[in-house]
């Protein structure tokens, strides 16, 4: 049999995870087309297909789910490999995989980001924004932040970034001068809400804490979005009251274009937590990154 390239062995690990071209391009940062050249050549050089491609989806034969299931564990065994030679660097390099909500990418990990690659310039840093859950580990990702809910128990969690965030509902002067200011949650189904809807499908409910009581509706609006930018605005249009994270609507409650309300019932949460599987040989722009935020704090 024709010697194996890892290149088309990694290609196929990549899709496999992904069950796509496009998604496992945009994460291994190469085009779709180099990669199904890749898969070509490795089901070439086997004598097997590996994946059954159509125009909507991609999805392992048999052969190919036997090869992902040995292949993983043994790439990933190369990889920490390789990567302890970065012990004896001066200061780590390598690629750091992210996997974070559009919260945290837009407001947390910025500044975070910035002072940790300037302190290691050998380091690229890899972040993909995905509101969904995710396996980091299959996503290729070496981490993920999310919060606390949403973490793993197996895995290793860390603070990072503000330890406690709050949601906010505002609205613009124009629609409470029009609309009237609710005092009680319980009055949100009687106005005109902005709703967001997650990747997923889920439409979230709307939770309100006070004193130990904790509200919970699910209220109606004119908008159903999953960009926070269209229901920002629609607030600031008057279109309705918008309830979501402080920092989203911080701009414009500051300029005085949304106005808080239901302020003492503002709900507050622990801040977001970076996460990663429990491993002996952890790699090192991950192990730069976990002691940078430890020492960040």
């Amino acid at each position: 049999m024709e010697e194996l390239g890892l290149a088309d062995v990694e290609a196929f690990l990549a899709v496999a995870r992904a069950r796509g071209f496009r998604g496992a391009a945009a994460q291994a940062g190469v085009s779709a087309s180099a990669l199904s050249a890749a898969l070509r050549r490795l089901e070439s050089r086997l004598g097997v297909r590996l994946l059954n491609r159509t125009t909507r989806s991609v999805t392992l034969t048999e052969a190919g789910q036997r090869l992902l299931e040995r292949l993983g564990p043994l790439i990933g065994e190369i990889g920490s490999a390789l990567d302890s030679i970065n012990a004896y660097r001066d200061s780590p390099t390598g690629t750091l995989r992210l996997n974070v909500p559009s919260i945290v990418a837009r407001h947390i990990l910025p500044s975070i980001a910035s002072r940790f690659l300037k302190t290691h310039p050998g380091i690229t840093l890899d972040v993909i924004t995905d509101d969904a859950f995710v396996d980091v580990l299959a996503a290729g990702c070496d981490a993920g932040i999310r919060y606390e809910e949403r973490v793993e128990r197996d895995m290793i969690a860390l603070p990072i970034g503000p330890r406690v965030q709050r949601f906010v509902a505002a609205a613009s002067p124009a629609y409470l001068a029009e609309r009237g200011h609710p005092t009680r949650p319980q009055e949100l189904v009687d106005h005109a809400c902005i709703r967001h809807r997650f990747p997923s499908g889920v439409v979230a409910a709307w939770e309100f804490e006070r004193r130990g009581k904790t509200v919970r509706l699910r209220p109606e609006g004119p908008l159903l979005a999953s960009t926070v930018e269209m229901e920002v605005e629609a607030a600031v249009a008057g279109l309705g009251i918008i309830h979501t994270f402080e920092e989203f609507l911080r701009p414009h409650l500051a300029s005085g274009a949304l106005l808080p309300i239901l302020d003492d019932w503002c709900q507050r949460f622990t801040g977001p937590l970076l996460y990663y599987p429990s491993r002996s040989h952890m790699p090192a722009p991950l192990r730069a990154f976990v002691d940078f935020i430890k020492g960040d704090t």
